[in-house]
């Protein structure tokens, strides 16, 4: 940091540790002293969870409190996915998608670093997976009590989205720290 002349503001400064479930355990003291300035020392604790860039990380990196924060706030405008239902007879297709798009997008951006959700366990995904199924109800006019796995067929995710950029890094060989 000292070398691109960048200082840390103590009161916005965090850091986590990483591990598997036994790992963190094991470091007795993580505390750390930094010399932010000539003049003074700030020594930092670790905290179980830090946001970055909008995402909430843990220390195993299981998402459950990201995917807790989605969940409320996706849940939160369920009035307006009710509005979309109600005007949805009177919209076509694409418009319809575009409009539940941009309510999930606009409030929450559920597909935010979704990537992110590759390997999250199967508790995690079936909570957004419920709130996917609501948007794709809404959109297709789909019935509650119908299956709802053919319409969700038709859309992309995160899987998608990890193989578009593996291909693209080693086709490209670019940016080095990913090939």
């Amino acid at each position: 940091m000292t070398s691109n002349l960048l200082c840390p503001n103590p009161s916005k400064t965090e850091f986590i540790v990483i591990g598997l479930r036994e790992q963190p355990k094991k470091i007795t003291d993580p505390s750390i002293s930094l010399n932010l300035d000539s003049a003074s020392t700030h020594t930092f604790t670790p905290t179980s969870t830090v946001q970055n860039l909008g995402v909430i990380f843990d220390q195993n990196l299981i998402f459950s409190d990201h995917t807790t924060h989605l969940s409320r706030s996706c849940f939160m405008h369920i009035p307006d996915i009710r509005d979309l239902r109600r005007i949805r007879p009177m919209l076509d297709l694409k418009n319809a998608y575009t409009i539940a798009t941009s309510i999930v997008h606009a409030k929450v951006s559920l597909y935010y670093c979704n990537s992110l959700f590759l390997n999250i366990d199967i508790t995690q995904i079936s909570r957004l997976q419920a709130i996917q199924n609501v948007l794709a109800r809404a959109v297709t006019k789909t019935p509650k009590y119908h299956h709802i796995t053919p319409v969700l067929k038709k859309s992309t995710g995160s899987k998608y989205k990890a193989i578009s950029l593996t291909h693209n890094t080693l086709q490209s060989s670019q940016p080095s720290y990913l090939r």
